[in-house]
């Protein structure tokens, strides 16, 4: 599910510090990315990986872009993995992390303007979230870059069927990942393990939805950015009908992940000076 992407990123335009966030669940590695000087929002970022590949390396220069490209300081976080680590262990890292990131956002060199954003599993992680900091009111989230988030555990979906949408990921590679995170298939109709069993989502922050044509995630993405929109949230919902699954984590080779990523920033832009 997720494409290596520990390439470089125009070097030297963005500067980079490991760091720990210490939690009662113990230390969760970060890496917070800076594009120079001045004001910017603060981005949490959780990377793709079905829950259970993938690090902050994988997607360092996935980071490192949308950092450059969207002015503002990314915090890359290194959530727990499945099978060790089964839901919801990805769940509280990612909501202990964007505690910390808006405790500590002036020392980063970011804004309190508190942006979550992933790819894939890690955009699934970025909107539940979002859920989980309206129900526990905070911590407050402006805006979410949601890349092909995975919204449901159905499987019937016609994108997830059509064996035309499986070229960088299969049904069965999601099954795979769906038993190794799922330690009891009950979790499936959790609503912080996939946002589209929530009950509402009136209250939710803006958000951009990016979907793929050629991704099985296509159509559950589709229907997360109607169910934000019919909740009245503002929701922007972007579609790359020839592209495929993990297309932005392929920065670098694939001109589009650049142009994406630009164009999701526009939409945190607007929305947040209104």
């Amino acid at each position: 599910e997720t494409m290596s992407t520990a390439s470089t990123y125009r070097d030297g335009a963005v500067s980079t510090a490991d760091r720990a966030v210490e939690t009662e669940d113990g230390s969760i590695p970060v890496r917070v990315y800076r594009p120079g000087d001045g004001e910017m929002p603060t981005t949490v970022y959780f990377h793709g990986g079905g829950f259970v590949v993938g690090s902050v390396q994988t997607h360092d220069a996935t980071c490192r872009a949308i950092a450059d490209l969207t002015e503002s300081v990314v915090v890359s976080v290194d959530y727990r993995l499945a099978p060790e680590h089964p839901f919801p262990a990805a769940v509280h890292d990612a909501y202990a992390v964007t505690e910390w990131a808006m405790d500590t956002a002036s020392d980063l060199g970011g804004t309190d303007e508190l942006v979550v954003a992933g790819d894939s599993a890690g955009a699934t992680l970025a909107a539940v979230i979002t859920l989980l900091a309206r129900d526990r009111y905070g911590p407050t989230i402006d805006y979410q870059m949601l890349f092909y988030p995975s919204t449901s555990a159905d499987s019937d979906w016609p994108s997830i069927t059509d064996t035309e949408t499986g070229r960088f990921l299969s049904a069965a590679d999601m099954e795979w990942f769906g038993d190794l995170y799922l330690s009891d298939p009950l979790h499936a109709a959790n609503r912080y393990a996939f946002p589209l069993e929530a009950c509402s989502f009136v209250g939710l922050p803006p958000a951009t939805v990016v979907t793929a044509g050629f991704d099985p995630l296509r159509d559950e993405g589709i229907a997360y950015a109607d169910a934000l929109d019919g909740a009245d949230v503002p929701v922007v919902h972007r579609h790359h009908e020839d592209m495929v699954h993990g297309f932005v984590s392929m920065i670098g080779r694939v001109d589009r992940a650049e142009s994406a990523i630009e164009a999701v920033g526009t939409d945190r832009d607007s929305e947040l000076a209104e």
